[in-house]
């Protein structure tokens, strides 16, 4: 089986057709749903949130079987992800896509979760030591993109569970969570 870092490849990415736009609807929905599948998988295992559309992806090319996705297969996966919910387009463009293998509502739960479990109620942590703190390591929120991050929170202070406030500096933005 073939491997990209510690991702295992499915089988099918050493097909070349999967390289290809499939021109019969049926194949090409099935080509689309397992091209969202592994790039969610991928990202997730490999702790990526954006992906530039004209930037070099390992997912995008297998020089196994020298075959490498065109720009518009590209925008057809990952606009089949924006379509789900699954992504958002960054820019106007669409050349960079911040993937959401938890949706912005699961992302404020597992914080939520997250703070329970660890017994963070009623204390105040800083973005940034929520993205990278020692507390975090080893979680789905190690490394979180700051954006996806702040809207998940956003999101909680709207239903009252957490105060955000600003700091000197972005790195000094706090969150004070409720019980």
């Amino acid at each position: 089986m073939q491997k990209l870092g510690d991702f295992k490849l499915p089988q099918f990415f050493n097909y070349p057709p999967f390289f290809t736009l499939q021109p019969v609807k049926e194949t090409r929905d099935n080509q689309v749903k397992l091209w969202k599948e592994l790039i969610l998988g991928y990202c997730r295992s490999q702790r990526t949130f954006v992906i530039g559309l004209e930037e070099d992806f390992p997912l995008f090319s297998n020089p196994v079987i020298e075959r490498s996705l065109s720009h518009e297969a590209r925008e057809v996966f990952l606009s089949a992800l924006v379509n789900e919910g699954r992504a958002e387009w960054m820019d106007k463009g669409h050349k960079k896509c911040l993937l959401l293998w938890l949706r912005i509502q699961e992302w404020a739960d597992y914080i939520l979760n997250f703070v329970k479990e660890n017994g963070f109620e009623d204390s105040v942590m800083t973005i940034e030591e929520i993205r990278s703190g020692i507390e975090t390591r080893g979680t789905e929120l190690a490394g979180i993109d700051r954006g996806l991050l702040v809207r998940a929170l956003k999101l909680l202070e709207q239903k009252g569970k957490v105060a955000i406030f600003k700091g000197t500096s972005t790195d000094d933005d706090g969150v004070k969570f409720s019980a």
